[in-house]
């Protein structure tokens, strides 16, 4: 979407403060011998407190209000019962809300206690892989651009795949909107962005190849190699000089 009034700029404002407090109680509440559908049940309460909607649950069929996806999981994990956390698990939380008719989008990735160096690497190269696409954003500039910068940062940094299924995308009136942003690409490539335009970043990075397959669930997405991936998201607004970041 693109920005046409304070109004909707304040709501998304709003909005994207409420989705970040809420997904760091999340964050707090997941701990070893704890399940993810527990987890479900507090998202569902908390959006509730704070007026607002989850924009996950019913959306392609998914059923829960933010997905909980562990380890070799990538993204869309279905938060059930019997996905119960352990100590070491790489733990990546998606969530989403509609606050005053709008969307924001939001994802991060933690560890549950003590993890090696390569897991601890894998999340910060991640983090750090959204920043680089974060300061490509301004007025003017390409999805390409964005692409390019995260795989060039990626790359510098080991040997990291991409997942290339999955992309980042506009985002306001609905959950997934055009453009679509991948985290690969050409510098000067693709869509040019416009001041005011409501986008969403997010990186997915795994410690093999990238290639991905959707599990017996239907809906979660999994390294194929078995290999464990991280994933952060924000969402944002695109300004004349660079970019405000909502979440």
């Amino acid at each position: 979407m693109i920005i046409s009034s304070p109004s909707q700029l304040q709501a998304l404002r709003e909005g994207g403060k409420i989705l970040v407090s809420l997904t760091r109680k999340l964050k707090e509440a997941a701990r070893p011998g704890g399940n993810a559908a527990s987890l479900n049940l507090l998202a569902k309460r908390l959006v509730e407190q704070a007026g607002a909607k989850v924009a996950f649950e019913g959306y392609q069929g998914f059923p829960g209000a933010l997905c909980v996806s562990l380890n070799d999981e990538v993204a869309h994990g279905i938060p059930h019962k019997d996905k119960i956390f352990k100590a070491g698990d790489i733990v990546s939380l998606d969530f989403g809300i509609i606050y005053k008719k709008l969307y924001t989008d939001y994802a991060i990735t933690f560890s549950l206690g003590d993890i090696d160096l390569e897991k601890a690497a894998l999340i910060e190269v991640t983090q750090k892989a959204l920043e680089a696409g974060i300061r490509q954003v301004r007025s003017g500039v390409r999805t390409g651009d964005i692409g390019f910068a995260i795989e060039q940062f990626v790359q510098s940094n080991g040997r990291y795949g991409i997942v290339k299924r999955l992309v980042g995308h506009g985002i306001g009136y609905r959950l997934h909107e055009e453009p679509q942003i991948p985290n690969f690409g050409f510098a000067g490539m693709g869509y040019r962005l416009s001041e005011g335009e409501v986008i969403a970043i997010e990186p997915m990075i795994a410690l093999g190849s990238g290639d991905i397959k959707t599990a017996g669930d239907g809906q979660t997405f999994k390294t194929t190699d078995g290999s464990l991936a991280a994933h952060f998201e924000k969402t944002m607004i695109v300004t004349k000089d660079g970019v405000e970041v909502l979440t």
